[in-house]
């Protein structure tokens, strides 16, 4: 695939960017570099291959899914504008 200048300003129109006439020559060569080394990605043979997500193997270490309550609201309700039997009061927005 070749890229030219209307092509490239095309490009650029849509991703939004001012490309001066002058750089579109240069910009469509970069372009083309790009595809043509997309093009040989596809050639490789992927079959097999399992999908990774660091290029190290590792896992992540994991904590117990245990639901508390932080043993902090005290200190939590202390930033609230109001407070009353361990709750956040709010204003009555319904009548």
């Amino acid at each position: 695939m070749s890229l030219d200048k209307a092509t490239v300003a095309r490009i650029a129109t849509l991703a939004r960017i001012k490309v001066p006439e002058a750089d579109r020559e240069a910009l469509g060569q970069e372009l083309n570099q790009i595809l043509h080394w997309v093009e040989q990605l596809d050639q490789v043979d992927t079959a097999g291959v399992e999908p990774m997500t660091s290029v190290a193997a590792m896992t992540l270490p994991l904590r117990p899914d245990k639901v508390t309550d932080g043993a902090r609201a005290d200190d939590i309700l202390k930033n609230a504008p109001g407070a009353m039997h361990g709750f956040f009061t709010v204003p009555k927005v319904v009548e």
